[in-house]
């Protein structure tokens, strides 16, 4: 029972002061702090329902040891235990709402002026409570909370009081709902060895993350197909010399064996800044932007912990869907950080711009003044960057993001279907250049069997014309004629089809040679597949090739499939898809 004493105390008003040993005491100095005679039938009540209270929290909290060995239980006992929690939380819920009636009267008893009953309204714990019941998070919609007491809020702006949100800049219920969906989408069984943060954008939680990790003259070893944003990050702020200085190195390839090989160039080219303990930092995007080839993950975690480096991973275009690298049972092959950009195929709909980072928790957030395996409390994310930079996610937009993840499985394989069959219809034309590892010719085709979900690929690809020679003002009159059935928006991961030249928008922060080196030119296409009939897409693409390409290429739009083997492609790759889907679910545990 003296294990409990302290939970117990977590209750009270004075918690950090209290020196009260059992829950009869507690009750009583809880009266007294309030100032209610314990002599009084309200006093009497009031004690006996304190003293109730201790003693649930006392057995609530055993619950967590007690269920240590819930994963090995039968399926039947893990859904009694949910359902009898489940409905212990109604039975609280419940005991709030009794409450009710009596609080109204007493609050309404105190006759403010009508002026200050405007001003106040109804107090929110009134209104609240049947928000609990929200078949969907509730969209809390305020930017500061009420606290209970001094005791408690200090405790809150220590970080050791998780249900004591202070600000919304910090923390928001509908916030740290997406939040903890992110976490288990991404990690599985392994959840509770992390955490995620929510951003107003994608390039803010990669801002965070890299302003978190690195510091003056450190080293950025980064994979070379990156989004433009993300390159203009790197380059023009944390590795110029009159900020902070940071070595940028990229590396080419997406094998292991080529990482291993620029990471000792790099330490070869560094080592004075090595041994002045300068850190490196390690960057990949996979699948990557604009071609949505893929890198060899596991192995690259690998190679860089074994020598002490962390990796964070932009996953963005993978999703939890086709990658789940946090699941990997080998730690040492997991990155340290998973960064997605929400506005893309989380959300789905672009309607709200987002981002994440989910990470270790103890990198992530420790309670103020505290140190856990090596890492000190004020160098988490949380203290070192997220609680002073206030670049959070509001509701609206976390709610948004959780809607949309709703349909993420669904999306991410009709999106898979299109790449396939577009990539393979673009690919029997001869004067098309298809950059995408759908294809089993492609080099990156065996790293996407080897790393992304049943070896789909990334819905992202790009394609070029440069063999075709075609004129430019040809071929941006074709460009330009390819709406509606391809959107012209600088985006991907929509429910419709998007279409950009990276050399003229996504990627025009690189000059002329990074482009090239990067594997993009100035008729070079990206094709960020969406939810559509692919027939639709074909027809206006092919529609567009006779109209602005045939002039000057006679023939140009006669070298596509025929439509009867279109037709032959689409079946196929549909029941293929979903066959192999089906059986990895009836697999599933």
């Amino acid at each position: 029972m003296d294990n409990q004493i302290p939970v117990m105390q977590r209750l009270s008003p004075v918690r950090n002061s209290t020196q009260a040993q059992n829950a009869d005491t507690l009750a009583s100095e809880q009266l007294q702090h309030f100032g209610i005679q314990p002599d009084t039938p309200f006093g009497q009540s009031l004690l006996s329902a304190a003293s109730s209270l201790y003693q649930a929290g006392s057995d609530i909290s055993q619950f967590e040891s007690l269920c240590q060995a819930i994963a090995t239980l039968p399926q039947s006992d893990k859904i009694s235990h949910f359902n009898a929690k489940k409905f212990l939380c109604f039975q609280l819920a419940k005991l709030i709402d009794m409450l009710q009636p009596s609080m109204k009267q007493d609050y309404h008893a105190l006759k403010m002026d009508v002026s200050s009953r405007a001003v106040k309204g109804d107090y929110p714990l009134f209104a609240n409570v049947g928000a609990l019941f929200s078949a969907t998070p509730a969209v809390v919609k305020t930017a500061t909370y009420l606290y209970a007491c001094t005791e408690w809020v200090e405790d809150a702006f220590q970080g050791k009081e998780s249900t004591h949100p202070i600000y919304s800049r910090l923390l928001n219920p509908t916030s740290i709902s997406l939040a903890n969906t992110l976490t288990a989408l991404e990690a599985g069984e392994n959840a509770a060895e992390y955490m995620t943060w929510n951003f107003n954008s994608g390039m803010a939680a990669i801002d965070a993350l890299l302003a978190n990790q690195l510091r003056h003259g450190d080293i950025l070893l980064s994979s070379r197909n990156v989004y433009g944003g993300t390159f203009q990050l790197m380059q023009d702020f944390y590795a110029r010399p009159d900020r902070m200085a940071v070595k940028l190195e990229w590396f080419d390839g997406f094998s292991g064996e080529a990482f291993k090989t620029k990471l000792k160039q790099v330490e070869k080219k560094y080592p004075k800044a090595l041994k002045e303990g300068k850190k490196i930092l390690v960057y990949l995007e996979s699948p990557c932007n604009p071609h949505g080839n893929v890198i060899d993950v596991a192995s690259i975690c690998q190679m860089s912990h074994e020598k002490g480096y962390r990796v964070a991973l932009d996953s963005t275009l993978a999703t939890p869907f086709l990658h789940r690298p946090l699941r990997n049972k080998d730690k040492s092959k997991r990155p340290n950080w998973v960064i997605h950009s929400y506005t893309k195929d989380i959300s789905g709909s672009g309607s709200a711009t987002a981002g994440g980072i989910i990470g270790e928790s103890r990198r992530m957030f420790l309670p103020k003044n505290t140190e856990h395996e090596g890492v000190r409390w004020d160098e988490t994310l949380f203290w070192d960057v997220y609680y002073i930079k206030g670049a959070f996610l509001d509701a609206d937009k976390s709610l948004d993001i959780i809607n949309g993840l709703k349909t993420l499985e669904s999306r991410m394989l009709s999106k898979c279907i299109n790449t396939l069959v577009f990539s393979h219809y673009l690919d029997a034309h001869e004067q098309i250049q298809v950059n995408s590892h759908a294809l089993s010719s492609h080099p990156n085709s065996d790293l996407r069997e080897e790393q992304l979900y049943l070896g789909l690929p990334s819905p992202l690809f790009s394609i070029d014309m440069e063999k075709a020679h075609i004129p430019r003002e040809a071929f941006i009159r074709f460009f330009d004629a390819l709406e509606p059935a391809f959107g012209h928006m600088v985006s991907l991961g929509q429910s419709n089809t998007l279409v950009l030249c990276p050399a003229l928008t996504s990627h025009s922060e690189m000059d002329e040679t990074a482009q090239k080196e990067a594997g993009i030119f100035l008729t070079t296409i990206r094709v960020a597949m969406g939810d559509e009939n692919p027939r639709d897409l074909v027809r206006q693409f092919k529609a567009c090739a006779k109209l602005h390409l045939d002039p000057v290429m006679p023939g140009f739009s006669e070298q596509f499939m025929s439509d009867k083997d279109l037709e032959t492609i689409i079946r196929k790759t549909h029941l293929d898809v979903h066959s192999r889907h089906l059986e990895f679910m009836s697999q599933a545990p």
